[in-house]
């Protein structure tokens, strides 16, 4: 065979293939964890609320199709939950992961009313084929709703 022919069907087959990973986030902090702040809220805590995003990405930067167009802003995910993104992802945001992250959890504290979602869990679907990848989060907690702030 022609070695053109085999590296073109190598290039291919690397273009064609990708992986799939899926993930669902848990507290990492134990029950006795202590927070000091001059700043006391009371939050009452109501019923289970979720939220679903889900998107396509090409080069991790490109939006495809019906993208999400609303946010949460002003969360922190943290680097270490896998949204990091590098300093391409700090430049763009905190990367797709992030911004999936961010619609899931406008579209749960939008549709149920609440102020802040108590205990959120993320579940995480991600497909990658390198230069494309879908991404599918859900995020679920409960209804918190700020009574007031002293």
């Amino acid at each position: 065979m022609d070695k053109r022919v085999i590296a073109l069907s190598l290039a291919s087959v690397m273009v064609l293939s990708g992986c799939s990973t899926t993930r669902m986030s848990s507290g990492s902090m134990s029950l006795d964890g202590q927070i000091k702040s001059d700043v006391e809220a009371d939050v009452e805590v109501g019923e289970r609320i979720s939220g679903k995003s889900e998107f396509s990405t090409l080069f991790s930067v490109i939006t495809l199709g019906d993208a999400p167009t609303q946010f949460v802003d002003g969360v922190t995910y943290g680097a270490a939950s896998g949204n990091g993104g590098g300093l391409l992802g700090s430049v763009l945001g905190g990367g797709p992961v992030a911004k999936a992250k961010s619609a899931a959890a406008y579209q749960a504290i939008s549709k149920s009313g609440a102020d802040v979602i108590v205990a959120p869990q993320y579940s995480i679907e991600k497909q990658d084929y390198m230069v494309y990848k879908t991404l599918k989060v859900e995020v679920e907690g409960y209804k918190g709703t700020i009574n007031s702030i002293e």
